[in-house]
């Protein structure tokens, strides 16, 4: 991954267990990288990265999608659907 250190511009702080810290540290002596770079690949690697390249690569995953039209009236009703299931799994969830 090639990040521009220019667009590293927030800063935050953690606590983490001495377990932890001592994982972060020998993950990046092994990886030959910062304790911060171990950190911002574990944060990509759970929540998504925006890097031009996984971009590129949710672009073309869209474009090999076939789908079929669905008309605006069926969209609606599926949608009214969806929520009549989902109020009525809330309200039967409240009565327990």
């Amino acid at each position: 991954m090639c990040m521009l250190i220019s667009m590293l511009s927030e800063r935050l702080q953690i606590l983490v267990s001495p377990e932890q810290r001592r994982r972060l540290e020998a993950e990046a002596r092994a990886t030959k990288t910062s304790v911060g770079r171990v950190i911002r690949d574990a944060i990509d690697a759970r929540y998504g990265s925006h890097e031009r390249s996984g971009r590129l690569e949710a672009l073309s995953a869209i474009r090999e999608m076939r789908a079929e039209f669905v008309p605006a009236a069926d969209l609606d009703r599926l949608a009214e659907g969806e929520r009549d299931d989902a109020e009525d799994a809330m309200l039967a969830h409240r009565r327990r």
